[in-house]
């Protein structure tokens, strides 16, 4: 029964995984709400680890083909380079989307910028994450994943009535400030658990006038490298970790199964809603979450108590 009980609980956290680590409802945010509840205060970083290479198989799936055309746009931008042809001016829009998704990832590095106390800024997420006094932060950062993906919604509908009106024009192609912004955006999600990173970047490239398909695009093939650096740093803590490493490979290769299949299907299902004009469930759903969650935290900070099931 034990061994059942570990392959459900294993099949469960695979498909949450792969469910809202590309849906816009945050997979930190809806972990920490699970743990929270559960009392639960054990990490099983190698579970994370096989599980992010899950969700990192799906992207990888689901965007073969676009990857395949980076991967030789990447290698003509090094050709270019090394024979001296290579002009931002005059790049296709494979070589600019790799130069942009380069230019995306590098706010990424400001997390490791020391903050005193032998801390980093990327480890303010396992604070907010593992005490229950930062609850509350996980319901805040759920209302700003809802207000920011409202504000991409409407500027959307906005732009797109000026586009049929002739007054403005489609904007496919990310420029340097483009990037830079979402990357900063996508820096601040990785700190805050409840702040969807997919919800987040995706709102940032339509905030700055990127239609909603190509927005979405970059921030999935965005999320490659963060996922695979995530998995290399988790993967690196079990290594170092003095704790005993004992593995149910079954149930992890089920859970890590689950998590792609399910991955795969939730990058589908996302970019059919927003084709569709129906990305408003997860503003009202990170909305109603967010104001939940701060409601029991207000409720735990005035009694002292923590509410668990």
């Amino acid at each position: 029964m034990e061994k059942l009980m570990e392959y459900i609980s294993f099949i469960i956290q695979g498909i949450v995984q792969g469910l809202t680590e590309f849906l816009p409802v945050s997979s930190s945010g809806h972990l920490n709400i699970v743990q929270h509840f559960f009392g639960i205060t054990e990490d099983n970083i190698f579970l994370n680890v096989m599980l992010h290479v899950g969700t990192l198989i799906s992207v990888c799936v689901f965007y073969h083909k676009l990857i395949a055309r980076l991967f030789v746009a990447g290698i003509k931008i090094i050709k270019d380079i090394f024979t001296g042809k290579f002009s931002f001016k005059n790049m296709d829009d494979d070589r600019n989307l790799v130069v942009m998704l380069i230019v995306g990832l590098l706010p990424l590095f400001a997390l490791f910028i020391p903050i005193g106390n032998d801390m980093k800024l990327k480890d303010l997420a396992d604070l907010f994450s593992g005490d229950p006094r930062f609850f509350i932060v996980t319901g805040i950062a759920l209302l700003a994943t809802s207000a920011l993906l409202l504000a991409g919604i409407m500027l959307d509908k906005y732009r797109t009535n000026l586009i049929e009106k002739g007054i403005a024009k489609k904007k496919e192609r990310y420029s340097f400030l483009d990037a830079i912004v979402v990357g900063c955006v996508q820096m601040v999600a990785a700190l805050f658990p409840g702040l969807s990173r997919s919800g987040s970047t995706l709102a940032a490239g339509q905030l700055r006038g990127i239609s909603k398909q190509s927005a979405l695009d970059y921030t999935f093939v965005l999320a490659i490298p963060s996922i695979l650096a995530a998995a290399v740093l988790e993967f690196k803590d079990v290594i170092t970790s003095d704790v005993p490493l004992s593995v149910n490979w079954g149930a992890v290769i089920l859970g890590m199964v689950c998590a792609a299949v399910v991955g795969y299907l939730s990058i589908a299902l996302f970019k059919w809603l927003l084709k569709t004009d129906k990305t408003y469930v997860f503003v009202i759903y990170t909305a109603v979450a967010g104001v939940l969650v701060v409601t029991v935290s207000i409720i735990e900070m005035v009694t002292g108590n923590i509410i668990s099931l």
